[in-house]
């Protein structure tokens, strides 16, 4: 059984094995151990999913609770892919921000298909600025 946690402090090497088991670290710095801490300790709000001591599943996110958050991250262990854990972490999610706080997110191109299929409405007018 998947366990839900908001209160889980997890390692920068946690993390990172577990973006390389999502295929989400094909597009994160998981090779910069300092950057992954800052992700880390920076986020307003990080749920884990656990399967036993082994964690599967990662919502992080940055957010003013009362109107945005931004889901910087959704990652789910491939092996544990397509059993309801990324749903059930944006669940999670939702539970801890305000009533009318919206979630944003840029979606990684190999699960842009993904959030239309659990609710998230499409919005073509996102902007990014890379330094």
């Amino acid at each position: 059984m998947i366990q839900y946690r908001d209160d889980a402090h997890i390692s920068a090497e946690q993390a990172i094995d577990l973006y390389i088991r999502s295929s989400l670290g094909e597009r994160r710095p998981i090779h910069n151990k300092e950057t992954f801490e800052a992700m880390l300790k920076n986020a307003n709000l990080i749920i884990t999913a656990w399967d036993g001591k082994k964690l599967v599943g990662i919502s992080r996110v940055l957010t003013d609770i009362a109107y945005v958050a931004y889901l910087a991250d959704l990652a789910v262990d491939q092996d544990y892919q397509r059993a309801g854990i990324g749903k059930q972490l944006i669940a999670e999610t939702q539970s801890r921000l305000g009533p009318d706080c919206m979630i944003v997110l840029l979606a990684a191109p190999k699960a842009n298909e993904y959030y239309g299929h659990i609710g998230f409405e499409h919005n073509p007018r996102a902007w990014t600025l890379k330094k």
